[in-house]
Formats: structure tokens, C-alpha cells, sequence
């Protein structure tokens, strides 16, 4: 029997109250051509319904795609996701209490998906441990209308631990570019291969159905077996997506130097202007030694390997990417998830193994809110679902992180002159408060675990002690007072060998 599917008859192979694990990262690997068709059924009889969505990266376009072809009352009961703020639409519905929503850290979800196919009763971890996701503080809920505790604190061997429960999948929803007749899928112009096999063994292993969206078809036995990365045995249905909804990344296309089909040459990556973005980076690239294993987050750190590439560097460092991405240069924006140039690409919960277990040397992340006691927040501001993504993982587990981004935002303008920052106006939002809303990054566990933590802005630099937050360094042309103590909401430690930092990077 042929596994093909026609697009429009996809929902009714979705049970109501059903259980979808979605697969993807930003846009790439999302199945488009799928969500899409849910979306349209669902607008044209009410069906499915009441499903539990379940997916580990962010997945949207901060717009229409993605995640939010679901986001309708009544399609959907409750969604469990790593990263919310692309998909707008969902988290609208979770923050007006409509849905019941959780946020796991990223990592954790690909390794649930891989602990229920193998019919385990969860994932055992200590990767959430004193962050909003301990059952202690919140267990992930991000609604009052979500009450079922999916995360339990027990004890191994004088240890604690964070437990997250198993549950069945009943749908998985993953993409590839090519597939046989037996449902064999390779992804050989795909930008990662993700989750994409831990879903559908998932998914299989529970009695489930796998979809899989693919570009084209192809003979029987003719793929290569070493690019088939999802077997044919778990693959129940194929779609044949159309070219607007299969595009590498929600950004582009089709970028060869993401799949490795060319090496771009690296002249070709824009270079940056200098800005108060460009000196964050700057300095955040002098914490790199020889030969480290790096991981940048999205957004200011992103600058990060742009600086190592114009300044000669980038063969100092190995970058790498949550995606399961080693080597290259990440890419930003709607094609986050990918990179330029990689050198490996593996399959997500495999990447989150080497993180969880200290396999980075440093990591660059943004910060929205810092505390005296060194907690970071980018995952819930008052209305605004954000998530964690793979922040928790990867904060929580590498030997040094740096924290990236300026005192404040929302209207603050600079210029850089003579090796020298000036303040040409204030943001109106303060990072640096009493208190975060939400605790992302715990400094007092750092602390514990003896990390080093420096949180790098363009007036000056931060580390962590077991005092609090303490200035080392800040910029030439930055008034102490005025522009830095005067910019916070509490006192900072002020290093009694407070130096300059370098005038080469303002230049």
C-alpha cells in the first residue's frame, strides 16, 4: 500500500484529544504543509480538537507560521513547548487562560521523546533544578488554569533530581526532503535533522501514527542508507509539501551552505557596524580560549562569531548549535537553527547530551533581567511569554557563561568615538532590577556548582561572586555614577581594582 496522503484528508488521521509532537527549529524542519492543513479543517468542521501539542524548539515566524496555525480555542487543550514567543498567537491563548500551557526546557523534551519510546516512565535530570520549572516554584505551568504537576523532585543516591513524566504520543508531525514508497526519509537539504527520529520512534512505539512532510519522492531503494535518518518502519503517511510551505528556513529558501551542499566563503557574512551590539561582542569574544567549544544564543551573542570572523578569530573556537549543529557559523533571525559552513550536524537530543553532561567550555546568552544575586529572566515578562528554550540546559551545565546585552533598551542610543562609548539617551527598560519576574538562570546554583558568570554590557562588565553581582571593568567615556550605578535598581559590588576596558575595542 502506498504511504501517500493527500494534504486535505491529513486531520482526519488526527484523533481528538490526541497527543502531537510537532517537529523543528525556528522554521527549519517545521512541517509547514501539515500545520497548515490542520488549521484548515479545523476552520471548515471543528476538527480535531482538544489536542495536546507537544514540541521542543521554538517554531514560528513571531507572525503566522508554525505553532500558530494551531493556536484556536477548541483545536487545542494544552500545549507543553521549550520556546513560546515565536508562536504569538499560542501564547496570547495561554496568557488569556484559555489553554493549558507548560515550558519545559528544550533539551529535556528531545530527551522525553526518546525515554518514551523506549517506555521509560520519564526523563531523570537535574536540569531545571531552582529555576521556575522546580515543581517547588512553579513545575512549568505558565497559566493559573494549568494544574496537573508533570514534574516531580525525588532523591537518587543523596541526590535531587528533577523527574518529568512520560505520556503516550499519539501523532508525530516531522519533516525530511526525500522519501521511497516504504516511507524511508533522508534530509539531505534540510538545515538539521533535530528531533525528527526520537518523535517518530516516540510516536511509534505508543501505538501512534508517524506523518512525514517531504519535498519529493523517489525510488524504492535508491536513497543512500547513511542520509536516511528516519527509517521507513516508523513512517505511517508522507505529504508532499509545496514549495511555499517548504521553504530550508522560515527565512530562506534554500541556502546550500546550510545543508553542506557548497562552503560559503566566509567575505560573503555581512560585517558589523560598530555599535553598542559590536562592543558587547567584541569584549564577550576576549573570554574565548584556544580551541574552545562554544554555543551563542540567539539575538546579541549572535554578534559573537560575526567579531571572530572580521577579526581573524574564528579558527580559535568550534561554534556549535542547540540544533545539533558543530562547526560553522550560526545563522540568525528566521533561520536560527542553522549554520553556515557546518562541519557535523547530529540529531538534537544528542547535542543536548554532550551540553547537559559539561561538554561546553563557554556560552554566550542574552539577559532581559539580572539580580543582585546574579538571576537571569529572558523566559516571562508581566504578559509576555517568552520561554526558555534551550537557556536551562545550556546555562545550567557549561564551565563558563557570559551573558551578553546592554544596561537597558527601549529607546537607548549611543555612538562610539575615539575609543570611547557616549549615552546619547537612556532606554526606558531597566535590566538590572531588585528582583526578576522569573527565575531562568539561578546564580545562587551557579554559585554551588562553581561556574563562572560574567554578565558583559557595553558600559562595563559584571562577574558573579558570593556576594553579588561586582563591576570589574567599565567602558572609557562611561560616568560610574551616573550611567551605571544610576541605571540599576540595587548597589553593585564595585571591584577595588575597577579597570578601563580595552580602547581597542571602541575602535
Amino acid at each position: 500500500m502506498s504511504k501517500i496522503v493527500n494534504v486535505d484528508d491529513l486531520a482526519g488521521l488526527i484523533r481528538d484529544g490526541g497527543t502531537v509532537a510537532i517537529g523543528g527549529f525556528v522554521g527549519s524542519g517545521h512541517p509547514e504543509e501539515i500545520t497548515s492543513a490542520i488549521e484548515k479543517s479545523f476552520a471548515g468542521s471543528g476538527r480535531p480538537r482538544d489536542l495536546t501539542i507537544i514540541y521542543a524548539a521554538g517554531q514560528g515566524d513571531r507572525k503566522d507560521r508554525g505553532i500558530n496555525h494551531l493556536a484556536h480555542e477548541g483545536l487545542v487543550k494544552r500545549v507543553i513547548g521549550g520556546h513560546w514567543g515565536l508562536a504569538p498567537k499560542m501564547v496570547k491563548l495561554a496568557v488569556e487562560n484559555r489553554i493549558e500551557g507548560y515550558n519545559f526546557p528544550q533539551g529535556v523534551i528531545t530527551h522525553l521523546f526518546r525515554d518514551i519510546a523506549a517506555k521509560k516512565p520519564g526523563t531523570i535530570t537535574h536540569v531545571g533544578l531552582h529555576t521556575f520549572v522546580d515543581p517547588r516554584v512553579s513545575g512549568a505551568k505558565v497559566n493559573k488554569k494549568t494544574t496537573e504537576d508533570l514534574i516531580e523532585i525525588i532523591n537518587i543516591a543523596g541526590r535531587e533530581w528533577l523527574f518529568y513524566k512520560a505520556f503516550p504520543i499519539d501523532v508525530a508531525l516531522i519533516r525530511g526532503t526525500s522519501a521511497d514508497a516504504e516511507g524511508n526519509i533522508s534530509m539531505e537539504k534540510e538545515a538539521g535533522s533535530f528531533e525528527m527520529l526520537a518523535m517518530a520512534q516516540a510516536a511509534h512505539n505508543s501505538g501512534g501514527i508517524v506523518i512525514a512532510q517531504v519535498e519529493r519522492l523517489v525510488k524504492h531503494n535508491t536513497l543512500n542508507p547513511w542520509i536516511v535518518k528516519v527509517p521507513g518502519i516508523l513512517v505511517s503517511h508522507i505529504v508532499i509539501g509545496n514549495e511555499q510551505n517548504h521553504w530550508q528556513t522560515f527565512g530562506e529558501k534554500y541556502n546550500p551552505a546550510f545543508s553542506g551542499e557548497i562552503k560559503a566563503p566566509l567575505e560573503s557574512i555581512p560585517q558589523m557596524e560598530l555599535d553598542e551590539r559590536k562592543i558587547i561582542s567584541r569584549r564577550a569574544l576576549k573570554e574565548i580560549s584556544e580551541n574552545a567549544v562554544v554555543n551563542l544564543g540567539i539575538g546579541v551573542p549572535e554578534g559573537v562569531s560575526i567579531v571572530a570572523k572580521e577579526e581573524g578569530l574564528f579558527d580559535k573556537m568550534k561554534l556549535t548549535v542547540e540544533a545539533g549543529i558543530i562547526g560553522g557559523i550560526p545563522a540568525g533571525g528566521l533561520s536560527f537553527g542553522a549554520s553556515f559552513n557546518p562541519e557535523c550536524i547530529i540529531n538534537q537530543p544528542s547535542q543536548f547530551d554532550f551540553y547537559d553532561g559539561g561538554g561546553l567550555d563557554v556560552a554566550f546568552l542574552g539577559m532581559a533581567q539580572v539580580d543582585s544575586s546574579g538571576n537571569v529572566n529572558v523566559s516571562k515578562f508581566s504578559d509576555k511569554l517568552t520561554g526558555c528554550g534551550g537557556f536551562i540546559n545550556i546555562t545550567q551545565n557549561t564551565k563558563k557563561v557570559v551573558f551578553c546585552g546592554t544596561m537597558n533598551s527601549g529607546g537607548l542610543k549611543t555612538e562610539i568615538l575615539e575609543g570611547r562609548i557616549n549615552i546619547l539617551a537612556e532606554g526606558k527598560d531597566w535590566k538590572f532590577l531588585r528582583s526578576v519576574e522569573q527565575i531562568t538562570f539561578s546564580g545562587k546554583y551557579a554559585m554551588e556548582k562553581e561556574q563562572e558568570v560574567l554578565y558583559v554590557t557595553e558600559r562595563g562588565v559584571f562577574i558573579l561572586t558570593p556576594g553579588g553581582l561586582m563591576l570589574t571593568e567599565i567602558s572609557p567615556g562611561i560616568d560610574l555614577k551616573k550611567q551605571v550605578i544610576n541605571q540599576m535598581e540595587f548597589l553593585p559590588l564595585i571591584s577595588p581594582q575597577l579597570k578601563k576596558m580595552d580602547k581597542d575595542i571602541f575602535r
